[in-house]
């Protein structure tokens, strides 16, 4: 089956730098036009840069409903949607600072439930996929709030499936990936987290953007998968 999206309007969100920014110069490999949202502008920016002109951008927080409802608002109609937005929190629930708590599910879950809310009202079929992550099946210590919330997205995204179709509505749940923000996450200890988590992984390395955007234009291209989850960790979960 082909991966083509001539003349698709698809909307990454999320789409600056790492699983996003990939997705979107795979689309506009594909064919599509692309409008990459990022709440951080400099990143934007530099993210169209490496796109270039066939791309457009707009700088919103996914959390913020107004924002998202004015996105969707500024298109006749959209055809995919690939929501990959969501902040971090951790920590363990005995010292974790409540007052971080909150933005994972805000973006992640809530966040979610806009962006479906929005696109689907501009879509006729096509597809939303959101973006969780492994932990929503391997919890690890410190963890409990992104994956709580990411745990809740996809909930939410088998329900939606049923109450928009046939617009498709599906899950990718990456493992470790080779991103920007594992580097800011990891610092100067970067390496050997890269090499210890190649460790934990049975295809012994971490992933790579482009093998994520890959399942993420699959669930985009193939017309009859809906509600599923798309698990793209290289076995991690297996462990």
């Amino acid at each position: 089956m082909s991966l083509s999206l001539d003349n698709a309007e698809v909307v990454v969100i999320g789409g600056t730098s790492g699983i996003g920014l990939a997705t979107a110069a795979m689309a506009l490999e594909a064919g599509a036009r692309v409008t990459v949202v990022g709440r951080d502008e400099a990143r934007l920016a530099g993210a169209l840069d490496q796109l270039g002109s066939r791309a457009r951008g707009m700088a919103l927080d996914v959390a913020h409903e107004g924002a998202v409802r004015d996105l969707f608002a500024a298109f006749d109609h959209v055809d995919h949607v690939a929501m990959l937005a969501g902040t971090r929190a951790d920590g363990e629930i005995a010292t974790i600072d409540t007052a971080t708590i909150t933005g994972p599910v805000e973006s992640r879950l809530w966040g979610a439930l806009y962006v479906c809310r929005y696109a689907a009202a501009k879509m006729t079929d096509g597809s939303i996929t959101i973006c969780t992550g492994v932990g929503v099946a391997r919890p690890r210590r410190g963890g409990a709030i992104v994956a709580a919330a990411a745990g809740g997205s996809e909930i939410l995204a088998r329900v939606v499936a049923l109450e928009v179709a046939p617009i498709r509505v599906n899950v990718i749940r990456p493992g470790i990936v080779d991103t920007p923000l594992l580097a800011r996450m990891a610092g100067e200890r970067l390496e050997s987290v890269r090499a210890s988590q190649a460790k934990r992984t049975p295809l012994g390395r971490v992933a790579r953007p482009e093998e994520i955007a890959h399942g993420i234009l699959f669930l985009m291209s193939n017309t009859y998968v809906t509600g599923s989850t798309l698990t793209i960790d290289g076995g991690l979960s297996l462990t």
